[in-house]
């Protein structure tokens, strides 16, 4: 199988996976955010946050080091060291969560009580500690299964255990349950979660046999990637992952909370929808191509960021257009101030979407060290940002801090990472994408002006349809692209003639502008 027909597999499988756990996690949060409305949806967003913190820190870089090294040790021939690897990892990532779950009871028992929405704090935090213990595992699992660039297995436990996530959820909402309710239904979900994936890894793992010694000079690279991701991961989480929310609770209201909570799982899940769905398999590509040396790591690279801008032009200019539209469909008027929130965070998404080529890149060529450089600064930046602009301006306080942030941040990656395979991002091309996502913007604009749902439908559609015949016009794609597509237009005999003629020219245009 070819390295791009390999891809587009892994992206096939990696898509369901995402589709399916996106797609049902926000009609999850429709459930929920509906039932409890802004001010009960932020004290339960703001206590999943406080479960995701432990979650991210007692994975502190086990879950990337599963993908990177098993990729490497597959690469190289050596699967018997899989297994060793694997336990190690696990070992680690086991006293994580001990010193954690101490670290984190102490804070809980001083503070608790601003967090949990007048409930009892102990009850509250026992829920946080089982349920990182059954999430973060599954998270490296994830990981693990990564790494063998089995995405086949991720779309499997996505499309099983994200139903049963989703049932759980109905259940508390038909019931009428409180706040409390909901966050037993998401412990539950933990444990469907973690016996999916485990099962999916034993068998993995099984025909490899017993592990071979992992070589003390292995351990040092894993140690030192640990060492540097485990600050990177939590830093991370806690500057690009809706830390506005605590900001919010702390320093505004529940509500406020609740209505940036929605507007973020929105424009990250637009990032997953498209961008992300490539991303995801970039870690383990970017590996590979650097065993093969600089000059293609370098081509890679640059194909990858010009391909995630490709996917993510459109989403931005959806989220411009038809941000208060998807709002007032999704979650009812009771939202409505999430809509502009919204539209500012899926540009800012679907920006730091590109900048996931710069970090696998970083990351494959052991240069975590910059990735946490970049982190500690940003993250800095946005706590700090979040502190001042949240006290003074609430709401829009926490839009304008994510925004600079944000935006600061992917272009920091990418410049570090171009530097270090002595390359640059092809700008004609990026600024051809953009001028197709503009105009097929500029064919869908006189529909915002019909009823919110009608407004989705067709304006979506025109949306899409402008933009992939824009970018064919104007040569965003490769020649090698077009002539894949072509390849496929002539497995599927029933696509029109004039979409074949379309991609004829395009790709003879390609081809005579190398």
């Amino acid at each position: 199988m070819s390295t791009r027909s390999q891809t587009l597999r892994n992206t096939l499988f990696s898509s369901v996976g995402l589709y399916t756990e996106y797609g049902l996690g926000v009609l999850t949060s429709i459930i929920i955010a509906r039932d409890l409305e802004p001010a009960g949806y932020g004290v339960y967003v703001a206590i999943v946050w406080l479960a995701g913190l432990g979650i991210a820190a007692t994975n502190s870089g086990t879950a990337s080091a599963a993908i990177k090294f098993i990729a490497e040790l597959r690469g190289a021939g050596r699967h018997g060291a899989i297994v060793s690897l694997v336990h190690y990892l696990r070992r680690i990532e086991f006293a994580f969560y001990v010193a954690l779950m101490a670290v984190g009871g102490l804070l809980f028992w001083y503070d608790g009580a601003a967090f949990s929405g007048g409930m009892d704090p102990r009850l509250v935090f026992a829920l946080i500690v089982v349920s990182v213990g059954l999430r973060a595992p599954y998270m490296f699992d994830i990981g693990t299964l990564k790494g063998f660039e089995n995405f086949a297995a991720t779309a499997r436990v996505a499309a099983v255990a994200t139903p049963c996530n989703l049932l759980l959820m109905m259940t508390a909402w038909l019931l009428h349950l409180p706040v409390l309710g909901f966050l037993v239904a998401y412990l539950l979900s933990g444990v469907v979660f973690r016996l999916m994936v485990r099962h999916e890894v034993t068998r993995m793992l099984a025909p490899l046999g017993p592990g071979a010694t992992l070589p003390e000079e292995l351990r040092r690279r894993i140690r030192r990637h640990i060492r540097i991701a485990a600050g990177t991961v939590t830093i991370t989480f806690l500057s690009a992952r809706d830390v506005e929310v605590m900001f919010l609770t702390r320093f505004a209201s529940s509500a406020d909370a609740g209505f940036y909570k929605v507007a973020y799982q929105l424009a990250t899940g637009a990032a997953l929808l498209a961008p992300g769905v490539f991303g995801a398999i970039l870690l383990p590509l970017m590996a590979k191509a650097l065993s093969q040396g600089s000059a293609i790591a370098a081509r890679r690279f640059v194909a990858s960021s010009s391909y995630l801008f490709l996917l993510a032009a459109p989403l931005i200019v959806f989220g411009v257009l038809f941000s208060a539209d998807v709002i007032h469909v999704l979650y009812g008027p009771a939202f409505a101030a999430a809509a502009p929130v919204l539209a500012v965070l899926i540009v800012v998404c679907c920006i730091g979407s590109v900048g996931a080529a710069g970090s696998s890149l970083l990351v494959s060529a052991d240069r975590q060290h910059n990735i946490l450089l970049v982190t500690l600064a940003i993250g800095a930046l946005k706590l700090g940002l979040d502190w001042w602009l949240i006290r003074l301006h609430g709401l829009h306080g926490a839009v304008m801090a994510s925004a600079i942030a944000g935006v600061v941040g992917t272009v920091s990656i990418l410049s570090l990472a171009a530097r270090s395979v002595d390359t640059g991002l092809d700008w004609p091309r990026l600024a051809r994408m953009a001028l197709a996502a503009l105009l097929a913007a500029a064919l869908a604009w006189p529909l915002t002006a019909l009823p919110p749902l009608a407004s989705l439908i067709f304006g979506s559609g025109v949306l899409v349809l402008g933009y992939a015949v824009g970018t064919l016009l104007l040569g965003c794609w490769s020649a090698a692209d077009l002539d894949y597509f072509a390849t496929l237009c002539d497995r599927l005999p029933g696509l029109s003639r004039p979409l074949r003629r379309l991609l004829a020219w395009a790709g003879a245009r390609a081809r005579e502008s190398v």
